[in-house]
Formats: structure tokens, C-alpha cells, sequence
């Protein structure tokens, strides 16, 4: 039997910070591939993915599991009371960084996918499709496996993102869908001058503290049947002024909208191009709008995939989970254009955080709760 807990802590002694690979995925590869997975590296713009296929190319039946192993960087190493990258356990928690996003999702998956095909060979195939770019531009990570799968005829029927998804308790909650996220970059242009006579100028602060309380101030929708209200959040203002005697000539902003499926990146870009043209019309200002939507609002209907899930997670853990589509963004913006996609994974309080770590013991929980759904999916 595969260990999840020394398989993570393998993978946490992989210093795989965005965008190294660290010996994340050569690590999985070689196991993967000693259990019997057909394994491709998939590497796109300098990044590392690793996509794993046991059973026959195109079976009528094959689950993928989703996860990456880059993760952030560790920030100052003097604040860590735990060594970052040594995988220690203390007090029943393995720390170091990664321990929660994601290497023991990715470890329990991989651990219950090997288990499985070797103990009770399935009629399909499982598919793990391992990114090395989640936690950076995401442009040439799991968007590039999908890539190369759509050339080669490889596909998944159904796919399970191995995020950490609950907020307080394990078994808590299941991801059936995610808010988009857009960020829009706003300059505001006007005319330069001298601050004791600015009726020669043209200041472009005024109309830039107009825009953005506006955008702040408008209520976007009240929440849908599955989503919370969307949100809008003004992130910076700069002009990059030290001069007190001088109005500026432009004055820069940025927001950040995470946004339910009442909207598209579209409506709300359409939407901010003619609050600033409104803004514009009454400063005489000019405004440049810059805009990037990393992903859409998704939902996967409540149905056979979640209760599948669900199901699992009770049995292993009697907590009856919540589906929800809270938090951020996931790969699973991107996996839902291929197949229905679902994320579940453990306790996630600490990701990102100094002394990051993770329940040795729920470990152990997900990977038994991973082999469950695989032996119901094809039972």
C-alpha cells in the first residue's frame, strides 16, 4: 500500500516554487509510472506537467484527478519555526510549505489512484492530470495539458480537483463551482500644473476618486441560487507624485472583481469602460482601461458527480458535506470546459501561511476517501 503521509512529505522536500519543478513531478512520474500509468510530461513555457493514464486511451468511463504541486514562495525564512521545505512532523502535523496547497491532496490521490488500479483493476481508465503552474500565471499549467489532451484524443469523463476546500473541519465542504475574476487597470489623463494655480491644469485625482467610489459604492447583484453576492475591491491608487506644489498629469488604480454567474467578463468589462467614460465626460479627463479575466463563474449542477463525491466523504468521515462556491479561483475554471469537474481536498486555514501545515491524520482520511470514490465510480 502507498503511504500518503511519506509520499507528501517526498513532495514537500521538493522545493517546487513557481515555476520550478523542484523533482515534484520526475518524483510522481517514476511511481506512476512503476504502478503502471502510461506518463507524459506535457512542458509548456518553461513549465513543468505531468499527465498520467492508466487503462485504454478514450475509455467510455475515466476519472481524472486535477492537483498541482508549485507552490508560493516561503517568504522571510526567519519567521518559520519549521524548516519550509523539511517535512516535519510535530504534534501530529506535517509543516512545510505546500503541506496544504495541495502536495497531500496531489499525495493522497496519486496514493489511492496506484492502490487501486493494482488491488481492483477497473473496467476504464484513470487519468491524473498534475500541473506545475497553478500558483502563477496559470497560462501554461493544467491550460496546457487540456491542450495537449484535446490533440492527442485524451479525455476524462469526470474530473476531481484535489484543492483544499474545507474551512473549519474536514469533510465540511465540496467546491461545485467557482466565482470568475477579473482585474481592471484604470489611467486617468490630464494635464500637469502648478498646485497654486489650478485652473491650469487639469488634475486627474478628482476624477479618478469619482471613478473608483463609484465602482466601490455600486451594489453588482444581490447573489444567485448558488453564489454569494459578487464583490468589487479597489486594490491601489497611485500617482506616483512626491511633489506637493505640482498636480499630476495621471493618476493610476486597480481593481479586482470576483463576480457570480449573473455576470460575464464581458458585461462587466462593458460595464467599467462606461462608468469611466461617464467620469471622463464630467472631468474632461481621458481614461486607458486595461483589463485581464482569469476566469468565468462556473457552476457543475448538483447531481450524480457532487453526490458521488458527497457520498464518499460521509461514509469516511459522517460529516454530511456542503456544496458551495466560496473562495477564490481553481484549475477547475479551466478543467470545466473539457468534462463536469467537482473540487474537494482537506482543511485549507493555513495555505499560503508561515508554519504551513497540514493533520497527518487527515491525510490518511482523504486518500481513503478518494479510494472510496473511485471504487463507486466504477462499481
Amino acid at each position: 500500500m502507498t503511504d500518503p503521509v511519506d509520499l507528501t512529505a517526498r513532495l514537500v522536500r521538493c522545493p517546487s516554487v513557481t515555476p520550478e519543478e523542484g523533482g515534484a513531478l520526475v518524483l510522481l512520474q517514476d511511481m506512476l509510472s512503476d504502478a503502471g500509468f502510461e506518463c507524459t510530461r506535457v512542458d509548456r513555457g518553461g513549465i513543468s506537467n505531468l499527465f498520467a493514464r492508466w487503462g485504454a486511451k478514450g475509455a467510455a468511463k475515466t476519472f481524472g484527478f486535477n492537483g498541482h504541486t508549485d507552490v508560493v514562495p516561503i517568504g522571510r525564512r526567519e519567521d518559520w519555526q519549521h524548516d519550509p521545505f523539511g517535512a516535519e512532523i510535530d504534534g501530529g502535523m506535517m509543516y512545510g510549505r505546500g503541506t496544504t496547497d495541495m502536495k497531500s491532496g496531489v499525495a493522497a490521490f496519486a496514493a489511492a489512484a496506484m492502490d487501486f488500479v493494482t488491488a481492483t483493476p477497473p473496467d476504464g481508465a484513470v487519468v491524473l492530470a498534475i500541473t506545475g503552474d497553478e500558483e502563477g500565471d496559470s497560462v501554461d499549467g493544467t491550460t496546457a495539458l487540456l491542450d495537449w489532451m484535446e490533440a492527442e484524443g485524451e479525455k476524462m469523463s469526470v474530473c476531481l480537483v484535489g484543492e483544499p476546500t474545507c474551512p473549519d473541519h474536514m469533510g465540511q465542504m465540496i467546491k461545485i463551482g467557482r466565482r470568475g475574476s477579473m482585474s481592471a487597470w484604470f489611467t486617468v489623463e490630464g494635464k500637469q500644473g502648478h498646485s497654486a494655480y489650478p485652473h491650469r491644469a487639469l488634475n486627474p485625482l478628482p476624477a479618478m476618486a469619482r471613478l473608483m467610489d463609484r465602482l466601490a459604492s455600486h451594489e453588482l447583484d444581490s447573489g444567485t441560487d448558488h453564489f454569494d453576492p459578487s464583490t468589487l475591491a479597489v486594490v491601489t491608487i497611485d500617482t506616483g507624485n512626491p511633489a506637493t506644489n505640482v498636480i499630476p498629469a495621471k493618476c493610476s488604480a486597480c481593481v479586482n472583481i470576483r463576480f457570480n454567474d449573473a455576470h460575464s467578463g464581458a458585461s462587466l468589462s462593458e460595464w467599467l469602460r462606461a462608468q469611466a467614460a461617464e467620469v471622463d465626460a464630467a472631468f474632461g479627463t481621458t481614461t486607458d482601461l486595461k483589463i485581464k479575466i482569469s476566469g468565468e463563474s462556473f457552476l457543475t449542477p448538483p447531481g450524480y458527480l457532487s453526490d458521488l463525491v458527497a457520498n464518499a466523504v460521509e461514509a469516511e468521515t459522517g460529516v454530511k458535506p456542503e456544496y458551495s462556491t466560496t473562495g477564490g479561483t481553481s484549475d477547475a475554471r479551466f478543467v470545466k470546459n473539457h468534462c463536469p469537474v467537482v473540487e474537494f481536498g482537506l482543511v485549507g486555514q493555513t495555505m499560503h501561511a508561515v508554519d504551513e501545515r497540514v493533520s497527518v491524520e487527515q491525510i490518511g482520511q482523504l486518500k481513503a476517501i478518494y479510494t472510496r470514490i473511485l471504487q463507486d465510480y466504477f462499481a
